[in-house]
């Protein structure tokens, strides 16, 4: 091994050990391997006020007050005929020209589509500590997130991937995966990463559960310490299945993204969501941003735009109408064939830039593919209005923990884990 890559191993354990530390310097419920009890701690939840034992069940299996502004929109006429019986549509997966990710046309595009009602803004609910950290580093400076490249239900890939990013990063988004349908549930998902010294930052899609499943991982999220959800409504498992040639299960969509936003925000917790610039409508993309804003979201996650200049277009438009919003920037990698034909199935509809695929040509991809993901990424981080950028790499089989040592080095590169 090298000096200089001595010396990056270094600062990279120095910072998985005081991310470690930070976790275990509050009060917490231990979380770790049954043969290292207690490694890894996360914060605990904090002592809910008195309140009386009708109230307290609501808060535990009912709708909290503060989420019922977004979450009692009947689904009558609004977005009839939406596969995913969405209220407030449109999704990322309508295509170019217009239609559904699964075929037909999209309710919510084109003339008589369906319009969303209004959102009202839910009351303002104490974020809880871990929340608070999230908030308070986001507003310190611009983060680093990476998508940890899972493979599907395997508790030891899932902590080796998470070692392999802790103390680069600043947290691990854990996201919905079209390859691997079948995931660990949300708030283990986040107990194995924490124990490896990473921040977890737990998806939950509104196809897989319904509303009663959705509120029980909330508050299971919400009592391990975990500080930030990032809620999504899902494509349709007709997408990834029809292309395969195998049964879809059956897709619940009880809510949508927007519903699931405000239930999280109830929670105390740091909400995420998703929005596309490059889908269609794209001139309400910004709007249908600031109605997640209004449902309790705090940040969005911008996924991969056509080109530069709709990126910025959109990110200054949504500004306009939602100036409190976090704005994260999806930046892709493709570190192999498989890996580009994933992405391409992960982004119904987008087209990869022809320099996203440049590095497959390069004399050694690997290299080549983290030097343009570092350039895209800080390319992206210096548009004015972005917060921080989510690294992206998804993994042909096989390859998990190669991306995951690649986005770790792109991690660091940007300087991500720090203090």
């Amino acid at each position: 091994m090298s000096p200089r890559a001595r010396s990056i191993e270094r600062r990279r354990l120095r910072r998985k050990r005081a991310a470690q530390d930070e976790l275990a310097g509050t009060d917490a419920v231990p979380i770790g391997r049954p043969e290292e009890p207690g490694i890894g701690l996360l914060p605990a939840a904090e002592e809910p006020p008195a309140e009386a034992p009708g109230a307290q069940l609501e808060d535990q299996v009912g709708a909290a007050p503060a989420a019922r502004a977004a979450v009692t929109a009947e689904p009558v006429a609004v977005g009839a005929g939406c596969p995913k019986h969405m209220v407030f549509g449109p999704c990322g997966g309508v295509q170019p020209d217009g239609s559904c990710e699964i075929g037909g046309a999209c309710a919510f595009v084109g003339d008589g589509a369906a319009a969303a009602p209004a959102v009202e803004a839910p009351a303002p609910v104490s974020l809880r500590p871990a929340a608070e950290q999230v908030r308070l580093l986001m507003q310190r400076r611009q983060i680093i997130v990476a998508d940890l490249p899972s493979a599907g239900p395997d508790v030891e890939l899932e902590r080796r991937l998470a070692s392999a990013l802790a103390g680069s990063v600043d947290a691990a988004l854990l996201g919905d995966s079209p390859w691997a349908r079948l995931q660990l549930p949300p708030s283990l998902r986040a107990s194995l990463v924490a124990v490896e010294g990473l921040r977890p930052w737990p998806g939950l899609n509104c196809r897989d559960r319904n509303r009663v499943a959705l509120e029980a991982e909330l508050v299971a999220l919400a009592a391990t310490g975990v500080g930030a959800v990032h809620c999504v409504t899902g494509d349709h498992p007709l997408a990834g299945h029809a292309a395969r040639g195998t049964q879809a299960p059956e897709a619940v969509f009880d809510l949508d993204s927007t519903q699931l936003a405000s239930l999280a925000a109830a929670r105390g917790l740091v909400v995420s969501v998703a929005e596309s610039p490059s889908a269609p409508p794209v001139r309400d993309r910004p709007a249908r941003a600031a109605a997640k804003a209004r449902a309790g979201a705090s940040i969005v996650y911008v996924n991969h735009a056509g080109n530069h200049d709709e990126l910025v277009d959109f990110i200054a438009r949504t500004r306009e109408r939602s100036p409190d919003l976090r704005i994260v920037v999806c930046v892709p990698m493709v570190l192999s064939d498989g890996g580009a034909r994933r992405l391409a199935e992960f982004l119904p509809g987008a087209s990869l830039p022809a320099s996203l695929l440049a590095p497959l040509d390069a004399p050694n991809p690997a290299a080549a593919a983290i030097a343009a993901a570092v350039d895209r990424a800080s390319s992206c981080l210096a548009i004015d209005g972005v917060d921080g950028v989510d690294l992206s790499a998804p993994p042909a089989a096989g390859e998990e923990l190669v991306v995951a040592d690649a986005l770790a080095t792109v991690g660091r590169e940007l300087d991500g884990g720090r203090a």
